[in-house]
């Protein structure tokens, strides 16, 4: 009998709880580790307990910790795994993490797949399925679980990751806390399905945006700064140069996700 690939999770939230349900009923063997929730993954798993050391004969590891917790649990794991086991973490902030040096074959990675729902309870076999996947090198193994996740390998120069993070997830997600925040109760009582897309991010966790803003600030800052700017632009023009640029913009956003809500875009 084939011997199973040893996949270790570190971090049972929303991100690693989908990628352990995700790769059930494959040929992966689990380790998992939580300081919170391991007893709910011992169904799904070879071993899960609160001990970071149970992951030691990986052939491959997910930290899937917070943004703020990953580079310590990378350095925990430095300390005791083989230098042929690869490490990959899915945080949405790289900025702590570029260039380090581990022992271990290291891998930036970002799933481009989420919820504003946490926790191992809101993880979904399903989450990852059409997702891009980025990783800043190629790596057989690491690919090959990517994809059995359903979800689309990308290599990217992560040095521009945090700048494109803060473009389409992490200050959206602040626009979302704001918007929600200035409408009076009058304006929520009527506010119907718009209202509700805009501002699902609103119930993102509050650990992790403000993991996003302490990480991430000045990308975010430059988004900021920008949108003021094209609001001045606006401002500005006559209703008919307005309606102009909004339907140039309608038209490009058209491009964008085909009917089933895939981004179909290509550069």
């Amino acid at each position: 009998m084939e011997n199973k690939i040893k996949i270790g999770i570190v971090g049972l939230g929303l991100i690693g709880a989908s990628i352990l349900k995700g790769l059930q009923n494959k040929n992966y063997e689990f380790y998992c580790v939580s300081t919170s929730c391991y007893k709910k993954a011992q169904d799904f798993s070879k071993v899960a307990g609160d001990d970071i050391k149970i992951v030691k004969d990986s052939d491959i590891v997910f930290v899937c910790s917070t943004i703020e917790q990953t580079p310590k649990k990378l350095e925990e794991l430095n300390k005791f795994l083989k230098k042929d086991t690869i490490v990959l973490d899915v945080a949405s902030s790289k900025a702590q993490l570029l260039d380090k040096k581990y022992n271990f074959n290291f891998i930036l990675s970002h799933p481009m797949a989420g919820s504003e729902k946490s926790g191992f309870d809101a993880g979904k076999a399903d989450l990852f399925i059409g997702a891009k996947w980025l990783i800043e090198k190629n790596n057989p193994l690491a690919e090959k679980i990517i994809k059995d996740l359903g979800a689309i390998p990308l290599k990217i120069d992560m040095k521009n990751h945090d700048k494109m993070c803060a473009q389409i997830s992490h200050f959206p997600a602040l626009l979302s806390f704001l918007l929600f925040d200035i409408t009076d109760d009058s304006a929520r009582e009527i506010a119907s399905s718009g209202f509700r897309d805009m501002t699902r991010l609103a119930m993102t966790n509050a650990n992790l945006m403000n993991d996003m803003l302490k990480n991430n600030f000045e990308n975010i800052e430059v988004c900021l700064n920008l949108l003021i700017k094209e609001l001045n632009y606006l401002k500005n023009l006559s209703d008919d140069e307005k309606i102009k640029v909004f339907n140039a913009i309608s038209l490009e956003r058209a491009k964008m996700y085909d009917k089933d809500g895939k981004n179909i875009f290509k550069i």
